[in-house]
């Protein structure tokens, strides 16, 4: 005789329909993550978050996905996607902080990101927006044309 785990995957969004913010722009994904980052330390080791969105870029939640050290934050990709496929997420909004402020992507932000991107075509799953943020600015992918959409 063997055990075997039941596996139970389920999902409840407490918050109404009606009252989830739209995720319309790049601006718009910087307000929401900036409100929900922690601020203690922003300016002191990288960190990343997701959003996700329904078919009508209406936001579903935000998840903290990593954090790292001062000058890097490994992600990875199966914590990314088992997080939007749990909540039926249609689209994915990246975000992650660089402690030095310097908001130009490193060659490792970008490798991540294309990696990310194909991904989530695989899966259905589209990454609307990849932001390196600070406290007073953000870079966006989208806005620059770079791998996402």
């Amino acid at each position: 005789m063997f055990s075997v785990s039941e596996i139970e995957l389920f999902y409840r969004n407490k918050v109404n329909p009606a009252d989830r913010h739209k995720i319309l722009s790049p601006e718009n994904a910087y307000d929401v993550f900036l409100q929900m980052w922690d601020m203690n330390k922003i300016g002191m080791v990288e960190q990343c978050y997701m959003m996700m969105v329904d078919q009508s870029h209406n936001c579903l939640g935000v998840s903290h996905i990593a954090t790292g050290g001062i000058a890097v934050c490994l992600i990875d990709p199966r914590v990314v996607f088992a997080t939007a496929l749990r909540v039926n997420s249609s689209a994915i909004f990246l975000a992650h902080n660089h402690p030095s402020e310097n908001l130009k992507p490193s060659k490792a932000d970008d490798c991540m990101t294309e990696n990310i991107v194909k991904a989530g075509k695989m899966l259905g799953i589209q990454v609307m927006d990849h932001l390196i943020i600070s406290p007073h600015n953000f870079y966006s992918y989208a806005k620059e044309c770079r791998y996402v959409n």
